[in-house]
């Protein structure tokens, strides 16, 4: 078992930043891939960032591109989010998932979700 705890999240104005975080604890996190995913109201949880267990590769929705960076501490067992330039449409619960898998995982077939943060970004 993995437990995931995001926190950072809150209210930001549009074009302002925020750095989620997401804790983890349970197996060995060096393991895990990591990823990034929100949901807004009324939609569908979509993919944001993902990134491979040793952190040496990443990838991210066309949505989010150029603005947002994803990071992997396995020292600290924590994965991490900076969220630049944020803009109204990036309002949504947003969650870290992992997986015991060796590349990049983009779909949502994580084994293990944190219970998400809020992000809202007023215009």
């Amino acid at each position: 078992q993995v437990q995931l705890v995001e926190s950072g999240g809150g209210l930001v104005q549009a074009g302002g930043s925020l750095r989620l975080s997401c804790a983890a604890s349970g197996r060995t996190f060096s393991n895990y891939a990591m990823g990034w995913f929100r949901q807004a109201p009324g939609k569908e949880r979509e993919f944001v960032a993902a990134i491979t267990r040793r952190g040496d590769s990443t990838d991210y929705a066309d949505s989010v591109k150029g603005r947002f960076t994803i990071s992997k501490d396995n020292a600290k067992n924590a994965v991490y989010l900076q969220m630049n330039s944020l803009k109204p449409e990036d309002t949504a619960v947003y969650y870290c998932a992992a997986n015991n898998v060796p590349g990049l995982l983009t779909t949502a077939k994580y084994a293990y979700w944190g219970q998400g943060t809020q992000v809202t970004v007023s215009s």
